[in-house]
């Protein structure tokens, strides 16, 4: 009988730790990120003064990234052509980054309410002092299925809308928010074209100044 008792309780033990790490990672899957996360991803790093063996920037590089920012800022999503997008792409390649798995109504510009969480800390994070005077780019992208053009304008009404939010809710200044969108260009996961994961918002950080030690 103790030893049928034993068992049973181990079990029900093992069925315990089961579920709980089940509903640890239900949670985790969620899709939101926090403020913190996103803090932590747009910090520029720090740059270290001194002698370095490595290749060294070259000072103009910075003066031209923030001229051609500059041509895009306020410019309609929209109006931007393929080879500006392109360009704020290769810029954004080296800068911090983070990919929100911001989800929105079938067919729609509008947030769906199970991300609001992730919009709402991403507006907390990007609204933190540590981040003033940063240029964001807020980029759409789609997964591929559907036609090239309306992709390219689904993305770009959904960057628009998180900047709308962003700058109705946070007091962010809309200069400071370049929009684009890249439709089903830039897939994520290219070999699974309709997984959810590369319908996203991705946030870079263009600002050019970084701090020093």
């Amino acid at each position: 009988m103790t030893r049928f008792n034993n068992s049973f309780a181990l079990k029900a033990v093992t069925l315990s730790a089961v579920l709980s790490m089940t509903a640890g990672l239900a949670m985790a899957g969620d899709g939101n990120v926090s403020t913190n996360q996103i803090l932590d991803a747009l910090k520029p790093k720090p740059v270290t003064r001194g002698l370095s063996a490595g290749p060294q920037v070259d000072p103009a590089v910075p003066a031209k990234e923030s001229t051609f920012l500059n041509t895009v800022r306020n410019r309609s999503t929209r109006s931007l052509s393929t080879g500006e997008r392109e360009q704020i792409a290769e810029l954004a390649a080296t800068k911090p980054k983070i990919d929100l798995e911001i989800q929105f109504d079938y067919n729609s510009a509008d947030i769906a309410k199970t991300s609001v969480p992730s919009v709402q800390a991403l507006g907390k994070a990007l609204s933190d002092p540590s981040l003033k005077g940063s240029t964001f780019v807020v980029a759409g992208h789609t997964d591929a299925v559907g036609t090239e053009a309306y992709n390219q304008g689904l993305s770009e009404r959904r960057a628009d809308t998180i900047k709308k939010y962003l700058v109705q809710n946070y007091g962010l200044t809309g200069t400071d928010l370049v929009t684009v969108g890249y439709g089903k260009t830039k897939l994520k996961d290219a070999a699974n074209g309709a997984d959810p994961i590369n319908r996203r918002v991705q946030v870079v950080n263009m600002d050019t100044k970084t701090a020093s030690k």
